[in-house]
């Protein structure tokens, strides 16, 4: 694990621009989502805050169902991180990586206004709670997915169609190491958000 770790470290270091801009797309995502709630309707605004208040009124009366909770965290999870694992192998899945980066980031920060909205400064605290550190550690895990997934499809595209002498064997071994150790992260958020989060946002409800 340590030894994937630093490959990780090196990587990220030697290709500080790709990083970078994949850094920046998550940023203009959160800022995107963030912003997003202005704009929109009186109506929408209504559904999304009536849907958050019955999220935290099931919190704060003790209504959450943990199980099913659990498995609908780590499913979607889950999920988004197989698609961006799978579309690193596709060869023409790097647009849709930056964009599927970009929609997290979105989320993110439409979750973390539509919060402050409805509770106000309360909201503030609220929405930490919510988001960190769970959420945020998850952004940087599939944000690192990213990074590898454009990096492996770049290889394939060098190989196939420029012809360079490249053992993707080697690549592919780290690429599924890096699938694996997002499987243990998001489990590991997962167990957080479900069974950790609601006891500390119940004190504020």
């Amino acid at each position: 694990m340590k030894q994937i770790t630093k490959q990780m470290k090196s990587k990220i270091m030697n290709q500080k621009k790709k990083y970078l801009f994949l850094c920046i797309i998550v940023l203009c995502g959160v800022i995107s989502g963030a912003l997003f709630l202005f704009f929109i309707s009186k109506e929408d605004k209504l559904l999304v805050k009536e849907q958050l208040s019955l999220f935290f009124q099931s919190i704060s009366e003790k209504k959450i169902n943990y199980f099913t909770s659990f498995w609908n965290s780590i499913g979607s999870n889950f999920f988004f991180l197989f698609i961006l694992w799978i579309l690193g192998i596709s060869i023409v899945g790097i647009p849709i990586i930056i964009l599927a980066l970009f929609l997290k980031g979105f989320i993110f920060g439409f979750t973390f206004s539509s919060i402050i909205s409805l509770y106000g400064w309360k909201g503030i605290i609220l929405s930490f709670l919510y988001l960190f550190p769970h959420h945020f550690l998850l952004l940087i895990l599939f944000l690192l997915t990213s990074f590898y997934a454009i990096n492996f499809s770049i290889r394939l595209l060098q190989v196939l169609f420029f012809k360079q002498n490249i053992t993707l064997t080697h690549y592919f071994k780290r690429y599924c190491h890096i699938f694996i150790i997002g499987i243990v992260g998001i489990t590991i958020c997962s167990l957080f958000e479900i069974f950790v989060v609601p006891f500390f946002l119940d004190f504020f409800l």
